[in-house]
């Protein structure tokens, strides 16, 4: 029996976006996949301006949002894996956001 390999290339980041609800990833093959903005649940607590500043790692396998600490893979939003972030983590980061104090 002869088994075929299939190299599969996962293609990258080029563009982000996001609204209220959506985070919607633009990838280097020409696919556009969005999915909910609840599945990171910083990034879902973070206002649009916060959103809008991002920035591509790994030379686009990933985004990464400076102000909110979070690292989103094309891997991960490919195959539909939220967040993986624990809930006592989640919950300790908006505590600590919460409480900084705010620039004017």
């Amino acid at each position: 029996m002869n088994i075929l390999a299939v190299e599969i290339e996962i293609p990258y980041a080029v563009d982000v976006h996001s609204t209220e609800d959506t985070l919607t990833v633009d990838l280097s093959d020409g696919r556009t996949i969005s999915v909910p903005l609840g599945w990171y649940p910083r990034l879902d607590h973070a206002s649009p301006e916060e959103r809008a500043k991002w920035r591509l790692i790994g030379k686009g396998q990933g985004v990464h949002w400076e102000d909110v600490d979070e690292d989103v893979s094309v891997e991960g939003v490919l195959a539909g894996k939220p967040s993986g972030e624990s809930q006592a983590s989640f919950k300790k980061w908006l505590q600590n956001r919460q409480t900084r104090p705010t620039t004017a």
